[in-house]
């Protein structure tokens, strides 16, 4: 099973990600994932990536498919994968497609966890943190016993500076405005399936599954 995995901030991403690969066993590359690993093993295309990372610069396009292809052709990526983070252009959906060509394999889908925008800003709004632990809160989802006090030590919770409203909502609103072309170029692919992030995780779960399993 060769997989993208899309999801705006806040629609759970990261918990089917999870599932997902238990459940495949196959692996779950994210974009950093991989310029870690070829920094690491300091690949000709690693050490390239690195000196743009390093000055605090975008990676080109043609370095970061260069990467993943690279990352493809690992052993553990025989029976599958599932790419988070890769693509984020059109362009580099077109990269990718003949970087698969290239390597005698092909998309099976393209899954996008989609959530109503204000269902979102009231998820990634609620988080509230410990100003001396660390332990994170949720006012709705998992809220502390005691309003403003930390169950494991007592200290005062906070919201980020990026947890407010007007920064969740630029957050959400680069977001879709970046990936509604790339939305549609899979959609017109007919490999694009919308699945509601708006219900329980293991609803989610199971829808995807389904999808997953249709043929």
């Amino acid at each position: 099973m060769r997989l993208i995995l899309m999801g705006p901030p806040g629609a759970g991403k990261g918990t089917q990600a999870e599932k997902l690969q238990k459940e495949l066993s196959i692996p779950h590359i994210s974009t950093g994932d991989m310029f870690r690993k070829a920094i690491k093993e300091e690949t000709e295309l690693g050490k390239e990536a690195k000196k743009y990372l390093d000055s605090g610069a975008l990676v080109p396009d043609e370095i970061t498919v260069g990467i993943v292809k690279e990352r493809l052709q690992e052993p553990d990526c025989n029976e599958g994968f599932m790419l988070d983070g890769f693509p984020r252009t059109v362009p580099q959906a077109e990269a990718l497609e003949k970087t698969m060509a290239d390597l005698d394999e092909k998309l099976d889908a393209v899954i996008y966890i989609n959530v109503p925008k204000e269902k979102l800003i009231e998820r990634l709004t609620g988080r509230r943190v410990c100003k001396n632990c660390g332990a994170t809160y949720h006012v709705q989802f998992n809220p502390p016993k005691e309003e403003g006090n930390c169950d494991e030590c007592g200290g005062e919770l906070y919201q980020r500076s990026d947890d407010t409203v007007e920064t969740v909502e630029n957050r959400l609103n680069v977001y879709l405005e970046n990936t509604r072309p790339l939305i549609d170029y899979y959609k017109e692919k007919g490999i694009l399936k919308e699945i509601d992030g708006d219900q329980g995780v293991d609803k989610v779960f199971e829808d995807i599954q389904n999808y997953l399993r249709r043929d």
